[in-house]
């Protein structure tokens, strides 16, 4: 079965071989100057280039780069969804137009990986008040016989409410057992693998957009959600590079339900990424959202089984998680840090169970309380009701 390493080598390989020079790619960490704590997309370390500037590799890129997202922590455990993940990426700056780059798609998705092309659907952006419905990707799936539904938010990509933006196309591939049916936005076995972002615009603070001199073609293209396509397996979870963690968390943790053992898997592989791109814990910025990671895998960790510890976690998987991502922070590093805030939010819990208990504290708690609970004890509010699930139910 092909591993989640040949997958990104046959996809490297194929835009190499067509002029695509390799971007550096990797950190999660941004460059200089970008607004958001992590980086999100494959296109966020080249915005600047996309906006116009001459890159200094030239005009067709190819890259794989990791990334984190917590706008879906809630839905991790699912099929899908991830923290830490990898985007495959190629990119036109100024050189070919949409059509080449869903050709060329296309051509990698059917001979390249071997999907069966009746597994394939795609949508197209079909227009709306202010931009015509993107014909010409419209027309070029359909020469290539794949179907096609059009929608309009779905396929409209933005980089926030004003900057790059333009219509998409995006690929998905059909994971049911059965015959392909309905269309991706009536059945969701239909899942995106890849996204062709035709950008055309900057849209200004008042609504309106402006064409760009030099359009672009950014695409990405979600490794985990590729690799479990092709092996076939349930759920991004099943795919090579997350089994030692699935094969080694029950064994040393014990029996743990599904949603919580990929939870687990993922939170903490995650927090090794973001450790391994020296980030470390603290209250702001970077620093909290792993902090929230950690401390995410912990009330899971502990809701079954108070006994359960960091400590019990084999050098081994944080080795291969570091070594699957090139980074050069030594595995102990890491594992000290874990160690450091599993006892440091062991601490805050008791101090939390203690506070709460309290009798100002029984019933339900006014904003005033939780205020209170976080200016004088530092006890955050998701905490706080943390605290209060626990002892309602435990």
């Amino acid at each position: 079965m092909i591993t989640t390493d040949q997958t990104v080598r046959t996809f490297l390989d194929f835009f190499r071989e067509r002029g695509h020079e390799l971007t550096p790619g990797g950190s999660l960490i941004p460059p200089p100057g970008d607004p958001v704590l992590f980086t999100t997309s494959g296109m966020h370390p080249l915005t600047p280039y996309l906006m116009g500037r001459p890159h200094p590799l030239g005009g067709r890129l190819t890259g794989l780069q990791r990334c984190l997202r917590t706008t879906d922590l809630d839905e991790v455990g699912d099929d899908t969804h991830l923290t830490v993940f990898e985007m495959l990426g190629s990119w036109s700056l100024g050189d070919y137009v949409g059509p080449r780059s869903l050709r060329w798609g296309w051509e990698l998705l059917r001979d390249g990986f071997g999907i069966d092309p009746g597994r394939i659907h795609v949508t197209v952006f079909g227009g709306d008040e202010q931009v015509e419905p993107d014909r010409e990707s419209w027309r070029t799936w359909e020469e290539l016989g794949v179907p096609v539904e059009p929608t309009t938010e779905e396929n409209w990509w933005s980089n926030g409410p004003t900057g790059l933006c333009g219509p998409d196309s995006e690929i998905f591939v059909w994971t049911g057992n059965e015959t392909p049916l309905g269309t991706p936005t009536s059945d969701s076995r239909w899942v995106e693998v890849w996204n062709h972002v035709m950008m055309r615009y900057l849209r200004h603070p008042d609504g309106s957009l402006e064409p760009l001199r030099r359009p672009a073609i950014d695409t990405g293209l979600g490794l985990e959600r590729l690799v479990r396509i092709l092996r076939n397996t349930r759920s991004v979870f099943d795919i090579d590079v997350f089994q030692p963690w699935l094969n080694t968390l029950p064994r040393i943790w014990g029996p743990l339900d599904e949603r919580s053992l990929r939870l687990l898997s993922d939170h903490l592989r995650s927090s090794v990424v973001v450790l391994g791109d020296r980030v470390t814990p603290s209250p702001s910025g970077r620093g909290h959202v792993l902090r929230r990671v950690i401390r995410r895998t912990l009330t899971t960790l502990w809701r079954d089984d108070p006994t359960r510890s960091l400590s019990d976690l084999p050098i081994e998987l944080v080795e291969h998680t570091l070594e699957h991502f090139r980074q050069p922070v030594h595995s102990r590093e890491v594992r000290t840090i874990l160690l450091d805030e599993e006892r440091r939010f062991d601490l805050l819990l008791r101090r939390g169970r203690k506070v709460l208990s309290r009798s100002r504290f029984t019933g339900s708690l006014t904003d005033d309380d939780y205020h209170y609970l976080y200016d004088t004890h530092g006890l955050p509010r998701d905490l706080v009701e943390y605290l209060g699930a626990e002892a309602e139910f435990g």
